[in-house]
Order: structure tokens, then sequence, then C-alpha cells
């Protein structure tokens, strides 16, 4: 070859490059978008690192592919909509009561799975009704439900007291009997101690209202008839039945109940007063004393 011929330099400048080829003898990298002026000053991996980035790049594919939380959806997912959906065609009914609870749960704790805790706290007090009925206090130790959770069972209990109460005023007591007995279970049936409670009623047996008396123990609550009377007074009531609850599910009338019973009867005749009844409920059902032939 003559010196006159044209002679590939010896070096090939970066000009005379293609930027979108780099080829380092173990891996070829594109880039389209990439700069030639800069291209000369990244410098090029080395066949262990580019071997690093590789293996970098196996491990966390593998690690998304067997990681379940990323691709799999809890078990629960769906039932939510789904107990809605069965509560709002078929009512009260198409649910069990665990799973009535469940329902009113995940109003208070959107989030998780509260079908386990529903069925704990039904094993727990013993029923559906002894859920709502329990004690915030109480409600405290069951293991998993917060202060919203408490809160939404004792607005069912209060929702369920205001609908029967509602009810048992529409109509003179009475002639809605059925009603009122309804209304004093859901009201004291449940609960642990003695209460007592005056139902006062207007000249057309309507109620005027209903006023816990006294609280006592699981077996004594203390009455006074002087004061039953004065109450009955102030509300300008022309009767008044009396009701209170036997916790030991008993609801026989005791000889202390009776007797008590005849002191108020003694006192509201004196006032132009009657009493209609005296009935005891309990969690297995109630008595009557006028029934019973007590009064």
């Amino acid at each position: 070859m003559s010196e006159t011929e044209d002679r590939k330099p010896a070096s090939t400048s970066p000009a005379d490059i293609n930027p979108a080829e780099i080829n380092d003898g173990t891996r070829v990298f594109f880039n389209q978008t990439r700069d030639p002026a800069s291209s000369d000053t990244t410098p090029a991996l080395t066949p262990d690192e580019a071997s690093q980035n590789a293996a970098s790049s196996a491990m966390t594919a593998a690690g998304k592919a067997t990681n379940p939380s990323k691709t799999a959806k809890p078990h629960y997912h769906g039932h939510r909509q789904r107990l809605r959906e069965r509560f709002v065609k078929g009512g009260p009914t198409a649910l069990a009561d665990y799973e009535l609870l469940e329902l009113m749960l995940c109003m208070a704790m959107p989030r998780g799975d509260v079908k386990p805790l529903a069925k704990a706290l039904i094993a727990q007090f013993g029923s559906f009704a002894n859920v709502l009925s329990a004690r915030a206090e109480d409600l405290q130790t069951a293991k998993g439900l917060g202060e919203a959770g408490i809160a939404a069972i004792k607005i069912a209990e209060a929702s369920a007291q205001h609908l029967s109460r509602e009810r048992a005023m529409e109509l003179p007591v009475i002639a809605s009997w059925e009603q009122l007995i309804d209304y004093c279970r859901v009201r004291i049936g449940h609960l642990k101690t003695e209460e007592l409670h005056l139902l006062f009623l207007d000249r057309k047996n309507r109620l005027i209202a209903d006023e816990c008396h006294q609280r006592g123990t699981v077996d004594h609550t203390p009455v006074y008839p002087r004061e039953v009377i004065k109450r009955a007074l102030e509300l300008h009531a022309s009767a008044i039945i009396l009701v209170h609850n036997h916790p030991s599910g008993d609801a026989t009338p005791s000889k202390g109940d009776i007797e008590m019973t005849r002191k108020i009867i003694d006192a509201a005749k004196a006032m132009d007063m009657s009493v209609h009844d005296h009935i005891i409920i309990s969690q297995a059902g109630y008595n009557s004393f006028k029934s019973l032939g007590l009064i």
C-alpha cells in the first residue's frame, strides 16, 4: 500500500463510535437517547459487575414471584359485600347471629376479617343478646375489640330499646301486652344485677315514662314505696306497672317481692292510683303478679 493511499487511523476517535452500541466484550448496552458527548464519561461495567447486577435482578424478580401479598387476595376478600347483600335481600333472619354481629362490627372496623371476633364474642358472653346488653367495661375484656367496636354494639342496643319503647307507646299498654313484654325483655332481661323499673301510665293507660327507680345486687333491690308514689305524682300518672329482673334466670316472685308490691299497692290506693301489675323478667321468661293472682 502506498503512502498516498488512505489509511485507517490506528485508533478510532469518539466521534466515529456509534453511540447506540457500546460493547465491553461481555454485554451490549443500548441507549438510543444517550448523549454521544457524555458516553465516554460513564465507565463500562466489568464482567464481574455485570454478573452481580444480573444476579441481583434475578433475585428481585424471584422475590416478587414468591411474595403472596403482592398478588394473592385475602381469603375474606368480597365477604363483607356478600354479607351485606344477603342481609338486604333476606333481612336479619337470613343471617346467623354471629353474621349479624359481624356485619355490625364491619361498620366500626373497616379493615380485616371480623368473623373470628364475632364468634368469640358470642362464645364469651353466651348469646347475641348478651353481647348487646353487656356492660362496656365487660366488652373491653374481649381480645381484639376496640373502642369503635364497643360503641357500635352499644348503639345497636340503644336502638333496639328505643324501637321497642316507641312500639309500646303507640297503643294502650293493656291492649299491647306482648309489645310491653318485649320491651321489658330488651330493657332489663339480660342485666347481671337487679333493677326496678317503674312504668307510669296516663288515664288511657298509655306509657308516659319508663324510669329505673333502683339498682341493686344480683338478688336484691331496695325499694321505698314513698319514693315511688312521689315520682308518680310528679308525672301526673294514674297508674303504675312495676318491672324488675331476676339475673338468676328464675322469674318466680320471692317473698320479698310480694311484700314490697303490697306496700306499694296500699300507698297508691291512698293517692287514688292503681298498680296494674308487677312483672318479673328473666332470660328464661317472665311472670306476672296479676296472672299469678297476687294482685
